[in-house]
């Protein structure tokens, strides 16, 4: 059997899969409700998956991956709609990964946002963080924001993307998508020339380096909505990543300047159904009340876990309240929740009807 990307992609697409991986060795692979399937059919060999990689590069893209061995860049393809792909060596041999992007921005209620996500939309200025590990949703947050945004304001948007995978119409606002290698040559350079753009939000698609945290937060100082991810799993480790990326004489001047400007992070987690049809989000929020402010600027964010706590009336919630709700309306296994749960024991405890630690 001949493979071909567009069957591949197609095949995707009727499936479901978030993913699609071509390895030599095997038939290409899907993952689907965050499970890896198989193809039936043959197994790919080099010169095939050769053929199909070097059939979707360009000329400069062909450059840049044999300098840097790896090259990721995002493509839309007819009746398939936007991807992205990764491509990569693997023992010398060249093999891609591609996440298939989303065709339309979902509603709040389909992805399992929490609420707060809509008021956090019409922040005039300040700093939203969404984080998580890949592949937990993070930049689908972001399009729906910046997608709210779009219909319900009068505003000039300008995202930097690495890369664009979802493109996004004006609608009552200007929207401005700049994908790294092809338009900016870095996050921080493009956001050094974006602040002279005239811009009301800026959406960074990851926050990098030192560089890019520091002018990230010097934009959402000067009046502007910042959005921006983190590879990070919860709130206590997103702000403890800020302050490590700076040298220790500018701590002072980096919890005093985040604990102004941060508004909110929200820290996501994707985890599979108990029903087996689908993944279903847990979500840690964190929104920067006066008290978390002043531990964020007393540099105390090991205290933050407790502040969400006692801030439910915020709307704020704990990855733990996040996992109980969602055990407790039977969309997730108990299993699941433990695992992902980061006081066990007070979990265990608090689990109506769960198993009970015998410690």
């Amino acid at each position: 059997m001949d493979w071909s990307l567009d069957s591949i992609l197609r095949g995707a697409r009727k499936f479901g899969a978030s993913d699609v991986h071509l390895i030599r060795g095997i038939t290409p692979a899907l993952r689907v409700n965050g499970e890896i399937r198989l193809i039936d059919g043959e197994a790919l060999d080099e010169a095939s998956l050769r053929a199909m990689i070097d059939g979707l590069m360009n000329d400069k893209q062909r450059e840049v991956f044999a300098r840097d061995w790896q090259l990721c860049f995002s493509r839309h393809w007819e009746g398939i709609g936007r991807f992205r792909a990764s491509i990569y060596l693997h023992a010398g041999i060249t093999e891609m990964a591609i996440r298939l992007c989303e065709t339309s921005v979902r509603p709040r209620s389909e992805l399992g946002l929490p609420p707060i996500v809509d008021e956090l939309a019409r922040l005039p200025n300040g700093l939203i963080l969404v984080t998580g590990a890949t592949g937990n949703g993070k930049t689908t947050t972001l399009n729906y924001i910046v997608d709210l945004i779009n219909r319900n304001r009068r505003a000039k948007i300008i995202t930097i993307e690495d890369p664009v995978e979802y493109v996004h119409r004006n609608q009552n606002s200007i929207v401005v998508q700049q994908e790294v290698y092809t338009d900016v040559p870095s996050f921080h350079k493009a956001l050094t020339h974006v602040l002279r753009q005239d811009p009301d939000v800026v959406v960074i698609g990851e926050m990098r380096d030192l560089e890019t945290v520091a002018t990230a937060l010097t934009a959402a100082e000067t009046g502007h909505l910042v959005l921006a991810t983190l590879h990070t799993p919860d709130v206590m480790q997103t702000i403890q990543r800020i302050f490590s990326v700076f040298p220790h004489e500018q701590q002072n001047t980096i919890t005093y300047q985040l604990g102004n400007v941060l508004q909110a992070v929200l820290a996501q987690r994707l985890l599979p159904r108990a029903d087996g049809k689908g993944l279903i989000l847990a979500a840690e929020v964190c929104i920067a009340t006066p008290a978390v402010r002043k531990r964020i600027r007393d540099g105390e964010p090991h205290l933050l876990f407790s502040e969400m706590q006692m801030g439910r009336k915020h709307q704020m919630q704990t990855l733990d309240a996040s996992l109980l709700e969602l055990y407790q309306r039977g969309d997730i296994s108990y299993d699941v929740a433990l695992s992902n749960a980061r006081e066990t024991e007070t979990f265990r405890q608090r689990s109506t009807g769960a198993p009970r630690s015998n410690a």
